[in-house]
């Protein structure tokens, strides 16, 4: 482990070293090649929206993915209520309302013709508690005049497992009296699969059976959203957005199992889910005394039934068949009230204070049942399946900012939270918690074309209430007992992030962090044969991004753009079973993504080529491992030709090195029997027993041809 630190404290060293000691000219100098230069203004990097045309872009987000060195981040998904500002990007200086709605969306709404600048600007610099590194701020001006505008993409996908027609996007944004209003339809449709052999051995790697497997996923999720804004005469303004999703998901896994000298079995997994949900937001924001207050009230609900069944039916002309179904119907809703209001002082000091009231809740019915020999489905008891979790919170946060110098702004928070978390059922119980929170932020700006930020912060981490409850994975024949006893995850994490402008040939940002977490969740033992997620006491993680934008119009290869995001992390925790460090389950070990785009200079043609690829740690049972592994990167290729009948058509090509899916799963006990039997017992062990038997699984989904036909009006 000590050897992998230093690798990636080498790295991540040499990387702000090189960006440091670059010579300021090379950031400073002004070129005619590129027409991605920012120009600066008051610390800020502006892009004009001449600068993205050869784009040819039809909203505010085809230009936002185009500007160098810069990614979106929606924000951290266990982020507490509304809180603290964590996505990077901005709206005319203000936050993303609701949390149904991330920038992706948001940026996707806003036409092309309503985007005045585009502007990067250090996040510790801004009034807006929260944000420290580079954030993006989209300057809109959507006039009276401007009437109805809007936008359409469709996505069609073709792959050997099923065809996708029902995949695309349509919004219209236009005046609604003295306010703008916009309305979307969307529909994130999928329809894919995969097949492939898998081999299941004893200890020994004797083969018990092999498999042949193909599984099949079907998914659309149709959303009709709307949202209002209106700024008042006197300054105020008021947001409101609603959005109401239906999510439709049938996933199978149809199964070939044969054994030497026995029968063949048919394996048949599937899963069901008919979930809505619904989500209203509204904020309105005025002049308050010497300062501005900010309301936000938030309510969101979701109802979502799901049912999954794993059967078997064996050929041998004797055996009966059998099969397990797990039903759940689950109610979840969130309501938040939130009151922010900050206020300048002399020397630019900004002060902020804001207060959160939130009501979480979820109401859980579960039940297991068992075909019996005759072929009736016969219930199984469950302690904790039917259950309800809430939780009261309350937040309270003071901010403070000012500029220490020209080139030094200082941002800081403390605070803290109150919360009562209380559970129905046979093993409720109610307790409550008081948690400090709070953030420190540094900005400085040492030379032209380079910016640094610190920040160090105290989070509190949001529960998955699904954790409290009893549930049965009938797949892998897999149950969590339900824990009430969990407590929120904390943490404090450290990160310094660079950011070089490298003039005429892009930018370059560094991100080196550091978290150390009490309470983290994991699987733990409950009794000597059940499990759940519990809490432990310390883990810890650090890591080091890269997001960079190369330009190669200053070696003539005009309107081409090479564009890197990755990122390497490493974490630790004292395995609750083994006492031997290991990573943290599921947890992220590498991820990147590399795309080439070549605007083929005075032509409406452009092409390109990317490759992705992702490392996740083991997840662990306490009675077995489960190992994911892509075999290749995923990549691909696209044509792009902008104007055709007024529409940009894209046509890509992907999985063009035939990426497969590798899955082993190894269980810990003891298998009964002899290896040729039918289907051998198994006594389920611990992970630090005899193994039990392994699977290896390997699944293949083939090229993947899409389309993009996007347009506007």
């Amino acid at each position: 482990m000590n050897n992998r630190i230093g690798i990636y404290t080498g790295i991540a060293a040499g990387a702000m070293i090189a960006m440091i000691s670059l010579p300021a000219t090379a950031q400073t100098q002004t070129s005619d090649l590129s027409s991605l230069q920012p120009r600066t203004e008051s610390g800020r990097q502006i892009y004009d929206v001449g600068q993205f045309s050869r784009f040819n872009p039809r909203t505010a987000l085809d230009m936002v993915r185009q500007v160098p060195g810069f990614t979106i981040d929606t924000g951290d998904s266990d982020e507490r209520g509304l809180g603290q500002a964590d996505e990077n990007v901005l709206i005319n200086g203000a936050r993303i309302s609701g949390k149904n709605i991330d920038a992706f969306t948001f940026l996707g709404r806003i036409s092309a013709a309503n985007v005045v600048r585009i502007e990067i600007v250090d996040g510790a610099t801004l009034s807006i508690s929260g944000l420290s590194g580079q954030v993006l701020n989209l300057v809109t001006n959507a006039s009276e005049a401007s009437g109805i505008s809007g936008n359409f993409k469709w996505q069609p996908q073709w792959r050997r497992s099923g065809n996708n027609w029902f995949a695309g996007e349509a919004s219209i944004s236009g005046k609604l009296g003295k306010g703008d209003f916009t309305l979307s339809i969307e529909n994130d449709a999928a329809r894919n699969g995969v097949e492939g052999p898998e081999r299941v051995t004893d200890r020994f790697g004797n083969l018990l059976f092999a498999r042949d497997e193909v599984a099949r996923y079907r998914q659309d999720q149709p959303k009709l959203s709307g949202s209002y804004s209106r700024t008042g005469d006197g300054g105020s303004v008021f947001n409101a957005n609603a959005a109401y999703q239906l999510y439709r998901k049938r996933e199978s896994v149809a199964t070939d199992r044969t054994q030497v000298g026995q029968p063949d079995i048919f394996e048949l997994y599937s899963s069901n889910e008919d979930e809505w949900n619904a989500e209203f937001s509204t904020d309105y924001e005025f002049a308050l005394g010497g300062g501005r207050l900010k309301l936000i009230g938030l309510q969101r609900f979701e109802h979502s039934p799901v049912s999954d069944f794993f059967g078997q039916t064996f050929f041998d002309g004797t055996t009966p068949p059998n099969g397990s179904r797990f039903d759940r119907i689950t109610d979840e809703g969130e309501s938040i009230l939130r009151a922010e209001y900050g206020w300048k002082t002399a020397g630019g000091t900004d002060w902020g204070i804001s207060v959160e009231g939130a009501y979480n809740f979820l109401d859980n019915e579960g039940a297991l049942a068992v075909l019996d020999a005759q072929g009736v489905f016969q219930p199984i008891p469950l302690t904790n399946a039917n259950s309800k979790v809430t939780e009261y919170r309350g937040e309270l946060i003071t901010s403070y900012g000012r500029p220490l110098s020209d080139d030094l702004t200082l941002q800081a928070t403390l605070g803290g939270e109150y919360s009562k978390i209380s559970q129905s059922g046979a093993k409720g119980q109610s307790r409550s918690f008081v948690r400090p929170k709070g953030s420190v932020s540094l900005a400085w700006k040492p030379q032209p074309g380079l910016d640094l930020s610190l920040k160090v912060e105290r989070s509190v981490g949001q529960l998955d209430f699904f954790d409290f409850v009893e549930s049965v994975d009938v797949s892998q024949n897999n149950g969590n007992a339900g824990n009430p006893g969990l407590v929120p995850p904390q943490s404090w994490r450290a990160e310094l992030e660079a950011t070089r402008k490298l003039g005429p040939w892009g930018s370059l940002t560094v991100n080196i962090y550091g978290e150390k977490f009490s309470d983290i969740v994991d699987s733990i033992p409950i009794t000597a044969t059940t499990e759940a997620r519990g809490n432990l006491d310390s883990a810890t993680s650090f890591g080091v991004g890269v997001v960079s934008s190369i330009l190669f119009d200053p070696i003539g290869w005009r309107g081409a753009k090479l564009d890197f995001d990755g990122e390497l992390r490493k974490s630790s925790l004292r395995d609750p079973l083994t006492g031997i460090h290991r990573r943290i389950g599921d947890d992220k070990i590498f991820t990147y993504e590399v795309t080439l785009r070549h605007d083929i200079p005075n032509s409406q043609w452009a092409w390109g080529a990317g490759a992705e690829d992702f490392r996740y740690s083991d997840t662990l049972r306490l009675d077995q491992t489960t190992r994911f592994r892509t075999g290749a990167p995923y990549t691909w290729v696209f044509v792009e030709h902008k104007n055709i009948f007024g529409l940009t058509v894209k046509a890509d090509l992907g999985n063009l090195l035939g990426r497969s899916e590798k899955f082993t799963r190894t269980a810990y006990g003891t298998l009964l029997g002899q290896p040729g039997d039918l289907d051998p017992p198994f006594i389920r062990g611990r992970r630090d027993g005899p193994l039990g038997f392994t699977e290896d699984r390997s699944r293949e989904f083939g090229l993947i041809y899409r389309l993009t036909v996007s347009g506007s009006f």
